[in-house]
């Protein structure tokens, strides 16, 4: 785990701590109509399901805003609104009962309605998210930066921290994006010698799913790396469920969080002599088949090259080395036991059902 964590300060959302050394959660956002409840809410709940810890719904009228209380009351996550233009939706929603309100306070419009919102939170104690996107930044900040740049992005999001501050309210969460991974990384990097406000994490517009998890990896993944960001959300042009596997992946590799095993398999070559996709296939579907989930964060290495596998396969907890005819098991670096290649993963799966009781075989 990162022991470099940047100090920020905690905010609670729904019961879900974030900032303050608290671990990096994840976020997801409906793209249902809020106006339908129950699509809404099934979806929150695939969302729980897959992982996802806080959910973002769009408020963009008065209707969704009246939907907002069903869609609290029964949500298994913490609903965040997301509010634009109009001050009244946001206390709409505070008043049904959302954890928490996502609020541009650019354009909200006269600071009054900014301070009546930031005075609502503030009576229920209720964070709020402010922050900068490179396609919408305000007219002042084009006019003294060049459109889209870190300098500008921080700016702005500092901008609106501080307008919620002067109203008197001091639970912020700061979020500023760009497509380009290069721009919100420098745009992180200026906030966070400005403020310890805890930092949500994103690439915005990151596009379809591959090249979007690409882009999102990239740039959250180096803020990650560097001790940067508190919570993430990778937002995809797709099944919000598939953004919530991408963060759990991004917090896996950046070691910030464990989420079940990790398979660590080689890319094969013309060195590799067994059919070793088929047979990482095969030990992934039966992890996931196991009556007693593995311990999170158990390495299980699955190697088909005699160069690098049997070095691979001993510095993993479990581990297996292909070769023609055989296969090496291997537990806590020693081989455990010897079999064919077409038995070795039954060989292994007996190992990770023997993990937790401490009885390993051999």
């Amino acid at each position: 785990m990162n022991s470099h964590r940047r100090k920020s300060r905690q905010i609670n959302v729904g019961g879900v701590k974030i900032g303050g050394g608290a671990p990096v959660s994840i976020q997801s956002m409906t793209k249902t109509d809020t106006r339908d409840a129950g699509a809404t809410l099934c979806q929150i709940r695939h969302l729980e399901e897959a992982g996802c810890e806080l959910v973002r719904v769009a408020v963009p009228d008065r209707s969704a805003a009246a939907a907002l209380a069903g869609i609290c009351s029964r949500s298994p996550l913490p609903v965040i609104a997301d509010i634009h233009f109009d001050h009244r939706l946001a206390l709409a929603s505070i008043e049904a009962g959302c954890a928490a309100i996502r609020l541009n306070p650019g354009n909200i419009g006269a600071a009054w309605k900014v301070r009546e919102v930031a005075r609502a939170c503030r009576e229920r104690n209720l964070p709020i998210r402010v922050g900068a996107n490179a396609g919408s930044l305000p007219a002042e900040n084009n006019k003294q930066f060049e459109p889209g740049p870190p300098a500008a992005l921080a700016e702005a999001a500092l901008a609106q921290a501080k307008m919620i501050e002067k109203a008197g309210w001091d639970r912020i969460k700061i979020s500023v994006k760009a497509f380009q991974p290069r721009t919100t990384v420098e745009a992180f990097r200026i906030l966070a010698r400005r403020t310890d406000h805890p930092f949500h994490l994103g690439i915005t517009e990151a596009g379809p799913l591959f090249p979007g998890t690409v882009r999102s990896a990239v740039g959250i993944g180096a803020l990650l790396l560097e001790g940067i960001g508190d919570t993430i959300r990778v937002s995809l042009t797709a099944d919000p469920v598939e953004e919530v596997k991408v963060a759990r992946e991004i917090l896996k590799a950046t070691e910030l969080r464990a989420f079940g095993p990790v398979i660590v398999s080689c890319p094969t070559c013309g060195r590799c002599e067994v059919d070793l996709p088929a047979l990482v296939d095969e030990a992934a579907a039966g992890i996931a088949a196991l009556s007693s989930p593995p311990p999170d964060g158990l390495v299980v290495a699955i190697m088909g090259c005699v160069v690098n596998g049997p070095g691979e396969a001993r510095q993993a907890d479990l581990g297996i080395a292909f070769s023609r005819r055989r296969a090496a098991v291997f537990c806590r670096g020693e081989v455990v036991a010897r079999s064919t290649p077409s038995g070795a993963i039954r060989e292994l799966l007996k190992r990770i059902e023997d993990w937790e009781k401490g009885n390993e075989r051999g």
